[in-house]
């Protein structure tokens, strides 16, 4: 395997690899002998095991902003259903060990990791960016939609932290519909109208 393609190959063996495996505690060989590799070309593509898990994180994160573009370009759901629809996605249990990964090196970053800090800014503005893109053709402002796709991604994480610890499905749940029902309806106009 050589170049980007190899190391893309590589990158979704490995998610694959913990999907079917779990995250917990695998050393770079074991990862390796799971993907059928070898822990040096693992080095090779990724430079240690830090930043093979910075790609997974990466590379998970990705797939969610792909399925947000996917829910919320379609033009049949409302904001309220887009809410709830990315929830039931990242709130998945099949996902449990990737949201337990990325808040790890999240906290990690913040505590000052130099290899995870690229995660703290770009992870954040890229969402932003998403709903930016997505609210415009509703003809929200940039700038309303911004503030309230901080908000969401505030909302959204602070729940799935939640349902991470508690295991609270019921609760986090309940939650976030009550969260959503704030975006039925002709919401983006009653916020225009407010912000002028």
């Amino acid at each position: 395997m050589k170049g980007n393609s190899g190391r893309q190959q590589l990158l979704d063996a490995v998610i694959e690899h913990f999907t079917d495996d779990g995250l917990a505690d695998q050393s770079l060989r074991h990862i390796a002998a799971g993907v059928g590799t070898s822990h040096r070309m693992l080095l090779y593509h990724f430079g240690s095991k830090e930043e093979l898990l910075v790609a997974v994180a990466r590379a998970v994160e990705e797939r969610t902003l792909d399925q947000f573009a996917a829910v919320s370009g379609a033009g049949e759901a409302t904001t309220d259903e887009v809410v709830r629809l990315m929830w039931a996605h990242v709130a998945d249990p099949a996902l449990g060990d990737f949201e337990r990964l990325f808040f790890a090196l999240y906290g990690r970053a913040l505590q000052g990791d130099e290899r995870m800090r690229p995660l703290l800014g770009e992870n954040i503005q890229r969402w932003l960016d998403a709903n930016v893109a997505a609210a415009a053709t509703q003809g929200v402002p940039a700038e309303t939609a911004r503030v309230h796709a901080r908000l969401g991604l505030a909302v959204t994480r602070g729940l799935l932290l939640d349902l991470l610890a508690t295991g609270d499905r019921a609760g986090t749940d309940a939650a976030l519909d009550a969260f959503a029902r704030h975006y039925s309806g002709t919401w983006c106009e009653a916020t225009i109208e407010s912000a002028s």
